[in-house]
């Protein structure tokens, strides 16, 4: 979670719709409530339609090291349970958004979404037969 919540950050969040068109894109809202849940502010874009469409993604931060091998990072994999329009949870995101990103990014923010996690992985792993298809 601290390594998650971490700020200032910048991650990639990868999407498909139900055609299997794949989307990523950059974000700095998601934030890991606990163990089992992240919320985020979203605008109306190419990445909320595929969680309408198909509920799981992937959201990946990075931070370099000296070599690829030392670079950090994890993949959190998830589920989109709910998605509100109007509300507290939004309200606050967009608060939160206004004072990293701008009032202007934050008048962006069309939808708060809850996800599940249901796997952390790290961003580079050696130990899962990565070396058998090399």
């Amino acid at each position: 979670m601290e390594y998650f919540n971490k700020q200032p950050r910048l991650g990639c969040m990868s999407t498909s719709g139900k055609d299997g068109k794949v989307n990523v894109a950059c974000f700095g809202s998601p934030h890991m409530v606990d163990e089992k849940m992240v919320i985020m502010g979203i605008s109306k874009n190419r990445t909320f339609q595929n969680l309408q469409e198909n509920p799981n993604a992937v959201f990946m931060i990075m931070e370099p090291g000296k070599t690829p091998a030392e670079w950090r990072g994890i993949r959190v994999y998830l589920t989109m349970k709910r998605y509100e329009t109007s509300g507290e949870k939004l309200e606050t995101i967009r608060n939160q958004i206004a004072q990293r990103a701008g009032e202007a990014a934050a008048k962006r923010v069309h939808a708060a979404v809850m996800f599940e996690i249901g796997e952390v992985r790290p961003v580079i792993d050696f130990g899962q037969g990565w070396e058998k298809s090399v």
